[in-house]
C-alpha cells in the first residue's frame, strides 16, 4: 500500500470506524445529483484525500460522499478523472485501492455515453453487459506479477446486474443491456468511428468506465455498469454531440439514476 493510499484509508477509517464501505458508486458527467442527499451524509473533497484524482472536467464535482444506512456504508464518488485529462489510464487507481482497503466488495460505475443505434435514444438508462477497449490503453501496463493478467470474462457481474434489473423493475424504469466501446477522447468520435463501433457490436461509445472496470477487477471487486445515453453518436439520427449536451441530458436523467441506485441499495441492505 502506498503512503498516499494509507493516509486516505486512515482519514476515512476515522469516520466509519470498524465498519466497511460495502458498496461504492462512481457518478459520471452530470450525474452527481444521482447520489441525492440524506441527513448525516459526510462530504469530503478529493483534494483532502491523498491518492484521489483532481478532476478537471466540468460536470465532475470531485468529492467523496459517505452515507450510512441500516448498518451499511456506501461511498459515492462524485466525479472521476479520465484518461484524456493527463494521458493516465491509472487516474482512478488510488481511489479504488483506498475503497478496497476499506472493505468495498461491489462497485457500480456510471457514465454518459453516445448511442450507435437509432433505437437507443438520448435519455435512455442502460445496463452495461460488456465493453470493447478500442483505445488500446490499459491501466495495468507496468504492474508486476501474475495478478496483472486479469480475466475479463464476467467483468460485469451477473448477480449485481440481476439486482439492478430488479431495482429498475421495482421503480418502473426501463433498463436495456448494451455493449460499451471506450475511446480515449477528449474529441468526440467521428461518424466513421461511430459506424465502425456499431459494426463491431458496440451499442454505446464513450470516454470512461473501462479503465475503472479493469482496475476494480484487478482489486477483486465485483462490478456493474450503468450509463445514461446523452446523445446520438456522430452521424446517427443527425447526432452532432458536444459536452454541453452531455451535461444537460445527464442532469435531466439524474433523478432516475438516483431512484434506481437507491432501490438497489435498499434491496442490498434488506
Amino acid at each position: 500500500m502506498s503512503a498516499s493510499v494509507a493516509q486516505s484509508v486512515e482519514r476515512l477509517r476515522a469516520i466509519i470506524g470498524a465498519q466497511s464501505i460495502d458498496t461504492a458508486v462512481i457518478l459520471g458527467t452530470g450525474l452527481g445529483a444521482g447520489a441525492g442527499t440524506t441527513e448525516g451524509d459526510c462530504l469530503i473533497p478529493y483534494a483532502e484525500l491523498p491518492g484521489f484524482p483532481q478532476a478537471s472536467v466540468s460536470g465532475h464535482a470531485g468529492r467523496l460522499l459517505l452515507r450510512a444506512h441500516q448498518g451499511h456504508f456506501t461511498a459515492f464518488l462524485l466525479g472521476r478523472a479520465h484518461y484524456y485529462e493527463a494521458g493516465d489510464a491509472r487516474a482512478m487507481a488510488g481511489a479504488l485501492e483506498v475503497l478496497a482497503q476499506l472493505g468495498t466488495r461491489d462497485l457500480i460505475i456510471t457514465c454518459a455515453s453516445g448511442s450507435t443505434r437509432p433505437d437507443i435514444a438520448p435519455g435512455a438508462l442502460v445496463l452495461l453487459s460488456d465493453h470493447i477497449n478500442f483505445s488500446g490503453m490499459n491501466p495495468l501496463i507496468g504492474t508486476q506479477g501474475d495478478a496483472r493478467f486479469v480475466p475479463m470474462v464476467g467483468a460485469y457481474d451477473a448477480a449485481l446486474a440481476a439486482r439492478l434489473r430488479r431495482a429498475a423493475q421495482s421503480c418502473d424504469i426501463s433498463l436495456r443491456e448494451c455493449v460499451y466501446m471506450w475511446f480515449s477522447g477528449p474529441s468526440f468520435e467521428t461518424p466513421a468511428e461511430v459506424r465502425m463501433a456499431g459494426l463491431l457490436g458496440a451499442d454505446l461509445v464513450g470516454m470512461s468506465c473501462v479503465p475503472e472496470v479493469i482496475l476494480a477487477r484487478h482489486l477483486g471487486l465485483r462490478v456493474a455498469g450503468l450509463s445514461i445515453v446523452t446523445n446520438f453518436g456522430a452521424g446517427i439520427a443527425g447526432g452532432a454531440p458536444d459536452h454541453a449536451e452531455t451535461k444537460r441530458v445527464a442532469a435531466q436523467a439524474a433523478d432516475r439514476m438516483r431512484m434506481l441506485i437507491a432501490n438497489y441499495l435498499a434491496q442490498e441492505a434488506s
